[in-house]
């Protein structure tokens, strides 16, 4: 998409008098994240940081009209809802959601920052039939007892209130970790964050920030991933998104001066979220990511030219060319006869003393000693990290989306693959290709890592990708159905060695 075009969101939220949440922390994050927002406004709050004074709500008609001058001129690709102060601003917003086929964030501000409920019993209990229609909601702890009057204590019993909203219809569920310090067995060095479909969950762990300029994280939250669905980001990529620009905000927010001394003021998102400090860390469980340590591969100089191959005859065929990183992808061998191609590729690759990677199968990896592993991230659930880490040996994981690099990182590789950077058929894959661009993007966002660029990189385009200065280009037909292997290979060591 052109810079100069921009996607249309929607806040549909109260104003705050003091400038810290509501609509004014909304437009913040939705303009940082490269959209246009439009704004219905629900209420007119009075509030400063001590209290809210007043709550004004807009009426039916007035909340409608602006709906309607909004609907055609100016249609949203996502909208978020924050406050809904009254009946009847809960009805001209599901009113609207009955013919809305776009993605739908609620931000379910219930109480406020000092303890104060924000809307009535009976808006509570309308709440529940807006649920069908919301494809993310993302109350913090209180709010999620409110919303399901069900106690949360410990990790167990917040899945358990989760689910209930799963129950009653919700898509998915975020729920916000900023107000867990009474939570049992939460580590204090992290916000913990809880996400759940139908599909999947997972934990979102970010350092706790030392600041008191906290105004307007829900707000800046929601509102991210309003803007990354816009996007056509999927919902994991933005609630990944979400939580970076949240990050980043918290960084950047500033204090203000009163009479009464030094206040607490709002966060301040900038742009888009490409500083590793704020990508937060993604787990099964709401424990402290794992301290698993695996050992760099870049002790013999960078990876270069990256051979992935199915069977280890193609060792002896590469290796004596100046290949010094391999990985061997058996696809079509199991029992016997995948594990004496395993034996036979070690011996090879330690004669030549190179690195080799087996792809997917780390108990033959740690069982023959091979010098690392290679897995996609659908084979994480069933590895044993420990005890490949244990072994010594090294660790490579693919990655193809914000969801997937937060997932690494919490893993802490010894390299991250990037594909496809190319279209490619070697294997059947969901995602657009990434391009250059955006391999260039993720070196940025973890530049501590060793990089391999892979997926459809062929003769012609790797002095390209040679030109970002990635760790390692992986490549699979490109040397093994070339009519001569062995020139393309040589060709690209040089072309690596001299780019």
């Amino acid at each position: 998409m052109s810079e100069h075009v921009k996607p249309v969101v929607w806040t549909v939220a109260g104003s705050d008098t003091a400038g810290l949440a509501g609509q004014v922390a909304d437009v913040r994050a939705m303009e940082a994240l490269g959209t246009h927002p439009c704004m219905i406004t629900t209420a007119v709050t009075a509030q400063n940081n001590q209290k809210v004074v007043a709550i004004n709500p807009l009426n039916y008609e007035q909340i409608n009209s602006q709906f309607e001058a909004l609907r055609t001129e100016f249609p949203a690709a996502a909208i978020k809802v924050g406050l809904i102060p009254t009946l009847e601003a809960f009805q001209a917003i599901t009113n609207f959601a009955e013919g809305y086929e776009g993605s739908l964030i609620v931000d379910p501000v219930l109480v406020s920052s000092s303890g104060k409920p924000l809307v009535d019993d009976e808006v509570l209990k309308a709440f529940t039939r807006l649920i069908p229609k919301i494809r993310l909601i993302t109350p913090n702890i209180p709010e999620l007892r409110v919303l399901t009057g069900l106690s949360v204590t410990d990790e167990l019993s917040i899945k358990k209130a989760a689910n209930r909203l799963i129950e009653l219809g919700a898509s998915s569920v975020l729920v916000k970790g900023g107000h867990a310090d009474n939570i049992e067995g939460v580590s204090q060095q992290y916000v913990h964050d809880y996400f759940v479909s139908a599909e999947q969950s997972f934990w979102l762990h970010s350092k706790k920030q030392s600041t008191i300029n906290t105004r307007g994280t829900g707000c800046v939250l929601a509102s991210a991933i309003t803007a990354a669905l816009a996007q056509n980001y999927s919902l994991e990529d933005a609630v990944v998104l979400g939580k970076m620009l949240l990050n980043q905000g918290l960084r950047h927010g500033y204090s203000l001066n009163s009479e009464s001394g030094l206040q607490k003021g709002p966060l301040k998102p900038l742009n888009w979220p490409n500083d590793t400090q704020d990508v937060p860390l993604l787990t099964a469980s709401m424990d402290e990511p794992a301290n698993v340590e695996f050992p760099r591969c870049t002790e013999l100089g960078e990876l270069g030219l990256y051979p992935v191959v199915d069977r280890a005859s193609w060792l002896e065929r590469l290796l004596s060319l100046g290949v010094t990183p391999i990985q061997l992808r058996v696809k079509d061998l199991t029992g016997d006869a995948l594990e004496q191609e395993v034996i036979a590729a070690v011996k090879i690759a330690k004669e030549h003393s190179v690195r080799l990677f087996i792809n997917d199968y780390w108990q033959l990896a740690i069982k023959h000693h091979a010098y690392g592993v290679h897995l996609g991230q659908e084979d994480l659930a069933d590895a044993d990290l420990k005890a490949i880490s244990q072994a010594g040996l090294r660790l490579g994981l693919s990655t193809h989306c914000y969801y997937e690099v937060a997932r690494a990182h919490a893993i802490k590789p010894s390299y991250l693959a990037c594909g496809p950077v190319y279209h490619t058929d070697s294997k059947d894959m969901p995602w657009i290709p990434h391009g250059i661009e955006n391999l260039m993007k993720w070196k940025r966002l973890l530049p501590d890592y060793p990089w391999v660029a892979i997926g459809g990189i062929n003769l012609e385009r790797f002095p390209q990708v040679v030109q970002t200065q990635v760790s390692g280009i992986a490549m699979i037909s490109a040397i093994t159905q070339a009519e001569e292997p062995e020139v393309v290979t040589t060709e690209m060591i040089e072309m690596f060695k001299h780019g």
